[in-house]
């Protein structure tokens, strides 16, 4: 079992990487989402989607 971060494909919606953020840090996967998505639209210092992408190429699939 891998102790750092995955992608969680199962609760995944697009790939995975809020399921995997939200499960290695105990939060709720609608609320990662959520705060992910607002944080991405209201902040243009935080590119959401680039940030995404690059985090769904360097995070493995969990098992």
């Amino acid at each position: 079992m891998s102790s750092g971060i995955t992608r969680d494909k199962r609760n995944g919606m697009i790939g995975g990487v809020c399921a995997g953020l939200a499960r290695h840090f105990g939060w709720s996967v609608t609320g990662t989402r959520v705060v992910y998505v607002l944080a991405s639209i209201l902040s243009a210092a935080f590119p959401g989607i680039l940030v995404y992408i690059i985090l769904w190429l360097l995070m493995p699939e969990s098992d």
